[in-house]
């Protein structure tokens, strides 16, 4: 069974976010574990609820064996449980798989690699970084570091450019076809650090203040402009080459200047 910072998980410490640190067979132990406690009947909604968020459970009905196998053939884990003294079930766990963007919650968006995220981002129907609601991109922000750039597919490659740069400073890439262009996504997962918290002295009477901790903050920085337009092959030319990172701006490779007034395409 993994284990949550120094604690193994047990069903009284699951939360939302931890429970995907476990996998099918660590349900029925954590609740065989249980099953000797008390308060175990009373709280069977609430370990179920969190449970859900993470895996797929089907209570079977018809004990059978053909029905089992059936199960199993989906990638089910099949195992008993007990409610009571009385009351005993048998669950079919899977765990959920993170297939699409909507998939993507605040509780899951650690427990994924870049390259993972990529996969993702590659099925929504190729529509590029802006064609993610905000909101997912909120979520994946809270767990990754994002950059995107669109240039010509004969300049993406460049050497000492932000491709190469971005390639050997552990970032993975997603290309995304844009006509004559390429819109490249770089992805690298953030690392785990404490908030600081905000302190304030002591006043004349005595209050003093402390921010929550627990209080989410996420980095938006890509609708700053509320005026942008939408993508439109028909407008992608030089002159609306763009990049959401600052780069030395005498690197030839991504200089936005320089594309759209040297070069010729």
């Amino acid at each position: 069974m993994k284990e949550n910072t120094e604690n193994t998980i047990t069903l009284k410490s699951l939360t939302k976010g931890n429970v995907w640190n476990i996998q099918e067979n660590d349900i029925f132990r954590m609740w065989e574990a249980a099953e000797k406690e008390s308060e175990l009947q009373d709280n069977v909604r609430h370990y179920t609820d969190i449970l859900r968020a993470a895996f797929e459970i089907e209570e079977i009905t018809v004990d059978k064996p053909e029905v089992i196998q059936k199960y199993e053939a989906r990638g089910y884990k099949v195992g008993q449980i007990r409610i009571d003294e009385s009351t005993k079930i048998k669950w079919a766990i899977k765990k959920r798989p993170i297939v699409r963007v909507t998939d993507l919650t605040y509780e899951n968006i650690r427990h994924i690699s870049a390259a993972k995220l990529m996969e993702v981002i590659d099925r929504n129907f190729g529509g590029g970084w802006d064609s993610l609601p905000q909101s997912i991109q909120d979520i994946i922000q809270s767990g990754f570091d994002i950059s995107t750039t669109t240039l010509p597919k004969d300049r993406l490659h460049n050497p000492g450019g932000m491709y190469e740069k971005k390639i050997a400073d552990g970032f993975e890439v997603l290309e995304i076809p844009k006509g004559t262009w390429v819109e490249a996504i770089f992805a690298k997962v953030k690392p785990v650090a404490e908030k600081p918290r905000m302190k304030y002295d002591v006043d004349d009477e005595g209050d003093g203040y402390d921010d929550d901790e627990n209080a989410r903050e996420i980095d938006d920085h890509y609708n700053d402009d509320d005026d942008e337009d939408d993508y439109d092959e028909d407008k992608l030319t030089e002159e609306s080459y763009r990049t959401t990172i600052e780069e030395d701006p005498n690197d030839l490779s991504i200089d936005a200047v320089d594309v759209a007034d040297d070069d010729d395409y």
